[in-house]
């Protein structure tokens, strides 16, 4: 990720997202252009995406975005994540900015996986509402699931032949599934 070295306030750069067709992120102060996927970055999230929708089905109260909806906490940060899940009512008031989701994935990519483990985890841990933060790999099947357990996190890592546990969703995924349909 590439920042704009310059300072600018949340309001600026909700501003200048409204305009640009290029995605941005912000994190205290400073944009990032949004790098390009790969097609295996895009078909993890579809998939991801797809076995959600099917598990909430109509009657759910919970909605799921892909990485075109800002999360947002305060005027800290505003980023785009691969997938996520809200079911707050609350989210329902603005439709460009969710601020309470339950679940967030980020599939991984050489460019953004250091800041996706550390950084962005740090930020995320803020948004009280959220419950698992997972992050998926595109090179290997490899998921890492965060999830709150108290005041803490735990880490539970799942591999090919496995399944992963969504507790948030009470959604038991196939890593197979997750992976259905890549190239190379």
């Amino acid at each position: 990720m590439i920042a704009i070295p310059n300072y600018i306030s949340p309001e600026e750069y909700l501003e200048i997202e409204r305009q640009n067709p290029i995605r941005h992120e912000y994190r205290r102060g400073l944009v990032y252009a949004m790098a390009g996927g790969t097609d295996n970055h895009d078909r993890i999230t579809f998939n991801l995406l797809k076995l959600i929708d099917n598990h909430l089905g109509d009657a759910s109260d919970c909605r799921f975005y892909s990485g075109n909806v800002k999360v947002n906490y305060q005027d800290e940060f505003y980023y785009y994540p691969d997938a996520f899940v809200t079911c707050d009512p609350r989210d329902r008031n603005d439709r460009y900015i969710k601020r309470y989701p339950k679940l967030i994935a980020e599939v991984l990519s050489s460019s953004t996986q250091a800041f996706d483990l550390e950084e962005k985890f740090e930020d995320y841990q803020k948004l009280e509402s959220l419950e698992e933060y997972v992050l998926i790999s595109q090179d290997s099947q490899r998921v890492e699931c965060r999830r709150k357990v108290g005041n803490s996190w735990e880490v539970v890592v799942y591999g090919s032949g496995d399944r992963l546990l969504l507790k948030s969703l009470n959604l038991e995924i196939a890593i197979a599934q997750l992976y259905r349909g890549l190239d190379g």
